[in-house]
């Protein structure tokens, strides 16, 4: 049993103790040429069916990069929104991931493959999976998974693919010209596609809702944070700004609210701060970590919580917020950095008390008791994937192209942060399932169901969501989970002004953060 938790919590930690990036496993890309944040994509490969001399398998060649693509009508078509409780959700669809095939599965069969890097699923899934023709390998359906993997073999992966809800907040644009696109983002809204969220994201609801495409992230906030977020219309733009960023000329200005008095005068904390864990998305201050500076200005007090400026002067992962915990003043209601699983002092000082697995276990079972998982942006499927390879030699192979090879896209916790210069086209990540396991004879009895139609949830109950198209081999299908609050999906942290050497965009001030305000 010791071995074993040893096991687990060295899953969820998923980084080097030096703070380099951890290892990626990267499955089938989407099929519709997903852009990152820059709008590459990927072309597929026409389908051939040659044969070469001998009997040997043909292997087409890889296509090129079709740069400049972005999201389309194709992409916002592949489902719809629909509100509930305060929440937008969106309907379930089918998605194609896709890849090329990686070094380290040249001369393994595909079974191998499966079994020892994608195990949030039983072996019986892909079985059922290939006789469904969901697989593909050069775009011909997989009908044995011995197959040997070859140099520049294309798979693609088909999966039913659930989305968690965000808030029913609207996107409320500030500004709109022709270089820049400027908005307030509401908190639980990720910037662009990651993890588990596609559509939910602020990149496909402006472009569903408000027609605004082909947009170029300039920067990025936390999706628990809210505020003001820019974009550029343009590459020429975007490569500007980017100049800006790199001779650090723009300047972030946030707000929070905080935990107990917070001192009146000027405080400046430039403590080190190492990522613990890339996939659960925590941080801690340690002599090991990234030199950082954070400047915090009282703004009110009102007898339990102070409301407080903060000034980045460094883009780390969650600088703002692990800053103030050290201080202790954590914000009121971080999912994360206000737990109790940080211990009696909630880290004040740097004082812990665990080791990383045991900080990580911690918060997990406390978020896992309060069925708040979703919060962290993970689920119970991504603690049991095995989503860190161990059976990857050569760590730039897993690392390279991961925003655009994930078979299961990543739940990217630490990847949208209050970062005015962190690079916007090399998301830190980490690759996850995207459909829960299940049980071998449960899976065998679904593939048998050819038919795609409506069915009851595991409580016999009926409605929007269960009248709606399920899949025979979807687990998610199967499970009622429970819907956040909208009250959950806000953390205490709003980006307030964003300012560069030609121009300041700022927001109004969150209802939280008035000096009247009452909890």
């Amino acid at each position: 049993m010791r071995r074993a938790g040893a096991l687990w919590a060295a899953r969820l930690r998923g980084v080097a103790r030096s703070g380099a990036r951890p290892p990626r496993p990267l499955l089938p890309r989407p099929a519709m040429a997903e852009p990152g944040p820059g709008g590459e994509g990927e072309a597929s490969p026409a389908p051939k069916k040659r044969r070469v001399a001998g009997g040997e398998r043909y292997v087409p060649p890889p296509r090129k990069l079709s740069t400049g693509v972005s999201f389309g009508p194709a992409h916002f078509a592949e489902t719809s929104y629909y509100f509930e409780g305060g929440l937008r959700k969106v309907r379930p669809y089918y998605f194609d991931f896709r890849t090329y095939c990686k070094g380290r599965w040249v001369g393994r069969s595909l079974l191998h493959v499966f079994s020892t890097e994608f195990r949030a699923q039983p072996l019986a899934y892909y079985r059922a999976a290939a006789r469904a023709g969901r697989l593909r390998l050069n775009e011909e359906p997989v009908r044995d998974l011995d197959i040997v993997l070859k140099n520049n073999d294309f798979l693609r992966n088909t999966v039913h693919r659930h989305e968690p809800p965000v808030t029913a907040q609207p996107i409320q644009i500030l500004v709109e010209d022709d270089e820049v696109v400027v908005v307030d983002k509401p908190s639980s809204l990720p910037v662009h596609p990651c993890g588990r969220f596609r559509h939910n994201t602020v990149i496909f609801i402006l472009g569903k809702e408000h027609d605004l495409k082909e947009l170029h992230t300039i920067h990025r906030l936390d999706r628990m944070t809210s505020g003001v977020l820019m974009f550029a219309k343009t590459a020429e733009v975007s490569k500007r700004i980017d100049e800006q960023v790199r001779e650090r000329q723009l300047e972030k200005e946030y707000v929070c609210r905080v935990v107990g008095e917070f001192p009146e005068n000027e405080v400046v904390c430039e403590e080190p701060i190492l990522v613990v864990s890339y996939k659960v998305g925590v941080c801690r201050v340690d002599p090991k970590g990234k030199s950082c500076k954070t400047i915090f200005q009282r703004l009110s007090y009102n007898g339990k919580t102070s409301v407080v400026k903060c000034l980045p002067r460094t883009g780390r992962t969650h600088q703002i917020r692990v800053h103030l915990q050290y201080l202790g003043h954590p914000i009121v209601n971080d999912p994360i950095y206000n737990m109790e699983a940080w211990g009696p002092a909630r880290g004040k000082g740097g004082k812990i008390d665990k080791t990383d697995e045991e900080l990580l276990k911690a918060l997990v079972e406390e978020h896992r008791s309060k069925q708040s998982l979703d919060i962290l942006g993970i689920s119970e499927e991504d603690l049991n994937s095995g989503a860190e390879n161990k059976d990857c030699g050569n760590s730039s192979d897993c690392t390279k192209s991961a925003r655009a090879d994930p078979i299961h896209e990543s739940s990217c916790p630490a990847e949208d942060t209050e970062d005015p210069e962190r690079d916007a086209k090399d998301p830190e990540r980490n690759d996850v399932a995207a459909c829960p396991p299940n049980s071998d004879s449960n899976l065998e009895t679904l593939e048998k169901n050819k038919e795609l139609g409506s069915c009851e949830n595991q409580d016999g109950q009926t409605g929007e969501k269960s009248s709606e198209e399920k899949d025979p081999l979807c687990a998610e299908c199967k499970i009622t989970r429970r819907d956040p609050s909208p009250k959950e999906l806000v953390m205490f942290l709003h980006a307030l002004r964003y300012k560069g050497a030609e121009f300041e965009y700022c927001s109004k001030m969150p209802a939280w953060a008035m000096e009247d305000w009452e909890e």
